[in-house]
């Protein structure tokens, strides 16, 4: 009888195993400054602002099956961000498993590009970004800087590989972006494959559309990919007199400013670079993963977190666009005349 009793118990046992949960230790109140910086991009300050701005988002309802805390979730959202890697590596940190990782990480990602709108081209306000761009090289009237840049993503469906083949041969998405002098971002898309032109993305963007209706009050700058345009004015590539020199040195300087921007952005957040593989998510993911980076960037910028020291960057190589957009160059010509000379 009494074995009878103890098999029972040890049946019992078997079947009905008590839930385990794991240690979820406050990692904003017990890691230093420097290890938060190391593994989220952001120190404590900026983190708690982020966290007050998405919480509402991202709160449970209940607190049934022991559910994960909005600090979990932005944190566990903040390290793929910022070093990439693996789901399984990412709940191993933080104290839950893959399939948690998986379940929040995308509302979250969600939150954070709802949550945060910081990424907005005024042209009412234009007389400080102008100021600023002047001082880096002494480039009148500059409203923005504009370029592309590839992010690796996983290979998609067959039915729409071909266009995500960037000219690099790698699967990407062109992502169009205008920045100020201080490296912030004004204006981004993130919705075109790595096969598509810079020129071409311009053209069909909504910017590029209000720019032709409406010319704005000053010039963005965009490298020979771009046509020269009497609001985008491109580097003469050989220049003949000392004035078109000076032009070609102040238009490169100043420019330079929207790749240091992406240089920063994709040291600040790994996901995006090269390094770390790509993003494997589908493509309606990626493109929102990439929105939240470029907003988190901004919002680094707004907190004053401390730059990352800078990827070496691959050389670009663009081609020159020979479309017949070309109808800048006597804006080109006159400001190379009235400013350079």
């Amino acid at each position: 009888m009494a074995t009878f009793i103890m098999m029972c118990k040890e049946m019992d046992r078997v079947l009905h195993k008590e839930r385990v949960f794991r240690d979820r230790t406050r990692q904003l109140d017990t890691l230093s400054e420097d290890k938060l910086y190391a593994r989220y991009r952001m120190p404590r300050h900026a983190l708690l602002k982020l966290l007050e701005a998405v919480s509402p988002s991202i709160t449970p309802a209940t607190q049934r099956s022991h559910s994960l805390s909005p600090e979990t979730k932005l944190l566990l959202t903040l390290r793929y961000l910022s070093k990439g890697g693996f789901f399984v590596e990412l709940g191993d940190l933080h104290g839950t498993v893959k399939s948690s990782v998986s379940r929040v990480f995308h509302p979250t990602v969600d939150a954070i590009c709802n949550s945060i709108n910081n990424i907005c081209f005024d042209l009412d306000n234009l007389r400080k970004v102008k100021h600023d761009f002047y001082r880096l090289a002494g480039f009148p009237r500059v409203i923005g800087a504009i370029d592309g840049t590839l992010v690796p993503i996983r290979r998609p469906p067959a039915d729409e590989e071909a266009a995500y083949v960037c000219r690099k041969g790698f699967h990407a998405i062109n992502v169009q972006a205008i920045c100020d002098a201080n490296l912030r971002f004004t204006n981004v898309v993130t919705k075109w494959p790595g096969s598509a032109h810079d020129a071409s993305i311009l053209t069909n963007s909504s910017i590029g559309d209000q720019f032709n209706r409406n010319c704005p009050d000053g010039f963005l700058l965009g490298d020979s990919g771009y046509g020269c345009r009497p609001w985008l004015l491109t580097p003469v590539l050989d220049p003949k007199t000392r004035h078109e020199e000076r032009y070609k040195s102040s238009h490169c300087r100043t420019r330079n400013t929207i790749e240091r921007a992406f240089g920063v952005l994709k040291s600040r957040f790994r996901c995006l670079h090269k390094s770390t593989g790509c993003l494997p998510f589908s493509t309606s993911k990626n493109c929102k993963v990439i929105m939240a980076a470029f907003k988190l960037h901004n919002f680094c910028m707004d907190q004053k977190v401390p730059l990352p020291q800078l990827l070496e960057e691959d050389q670009e190589t663009h081609v020159i666009y020979q479309g017949n957009v070309q109808d800048g160059h006597q804006a080109r010509a006159q400001l190379i005349a009235h400013y350079f000379s």
